[in-house]
C-alpha cells in the first residue's frame, strides 16, 4: 500500500471482514450501521483518535456509552427476529468488537 493509498483509507475498511461470532442478535446490525455511518470518514492517524471516533459513533448509534455498567441493551431498530433480537451485547463490544476495530485502525494508520 502506498502512502497515498493509506492516507485515503476510509473507516469502512475496518468493518471487513465481519466477525464470525457475535454477542447477541443486535450486534451485527450495530456493526453494519457503524460501517455505513463511518464509511466516508478517513481513518484517524492514531489509535487514540480512532478509539474516540468509534466510541462516539457507537454512542450515537446505540444510544448508550460503552462505559455504562449495563452488559446489554435492547434497541427496537435492531430487532429483526430471534430470541435475543434487538439486544446489543455491550460486554462483547467492550471486550472484543471495539478492540478489533481499533486494532484494524492502528494497522491502517501505521501503514500510512
Amino acid at each position: 500500500m502506498t502512502r497515498h493509498d493509506a492516507a485515503a483509507a476510509k473507516m469502512a475498511a475496518l468493518f471487513d471482514p465481519e466477525p464470525e461470532v457475535w454477542g447477541l442478535r443486535g450486534d451485527p446490525y450495530v456493526w453494519r450501521t457503524l460501517r455505513d455511518r463511518l464509511a466516508g470518514t478517513d481513518v484517524p492517524p492514531t489509535t487514540e483518535a480512532a478509539t474516540a471516533l468509534l466510541r462516539a459513533a457507537f454512542a450515537e448509534v446505540v444510544g448508550v456509552d460503552l462505559d455504562t455498567p449495563e452488559s446489554s441493551v435492547y434497541r427496537e431498530q435492531y430487532a429483526h427476529g430471534g430470541m435475543s433480537s434487538g439486544v446489543v451485547h455491550l460486554d462483547t463490544w467492550r471486550e472484543r468488537l471495539m478492540p478489533m476495530l481499533v486494532e484494524r485502525a492502528g494497522l491502517l494508520a501505521r501503514a500510512a
